[in-house]
């Protein structure tokens, strides 16, 4: 697989894993039933699986390793912030007023991943006020 095919089916990951992160957030503030359905426990997985595999795939291919490359230390870091706080929302947070704000924090975390990999600077949007 070409480094732009590896590269399209990140972003495209991305974006499907994003979305359904913050679907999954809303329906966890309304406590909807919906979140107990099978297809919305498994295809996470699925796509963040790809998500990862054409990260490792890609990092490869161009020679550029968190720790060795600033702005991929800085999104392995928010990934791993973003996790935390995505668990904390859906499943492990005690009340509601927890769980929202976890979601808030892992949404911040996400805006700012996306916004160092396009700018290839560490800072993303916070850049800007640097």
């Amino acid at each position: 697989m070409t480094y732009l095919l590896l590269k399209q089916l990140h972003i495209t990951c991305v974006v499907v894993s994003g979305a359904g992160f913050l679907l999954r957030g809303v329906w966890m503030l309304r406590e909807s039933p919906l979140l107990q359905l099978r297809l919305v426990r498994v295809v996470p997985h699925i796509v963040d699986t790809a998500l990862l595999g054409s990260a490792i795939a890609m990092a490869v291919i161009s020679a550029q390793y968190p720790f060795a490359v600033d702005w991929l230390s800085a999104k392995l870091i928010a990934l791993l912030v973003y996790i935390g706080c995505g668990t904390m929302a859906l499943k492990r947070a005690r009340s509601q007023a927890q769980r929202a704000l976890y979601f808030v924090a892992a949404l911040l975390a996400y805006a700012y991943i996306v916004s160092v990999a396009l700018t290839r600077n560490p800072l993303g949007f916070l850049a800007s006020f640097a």
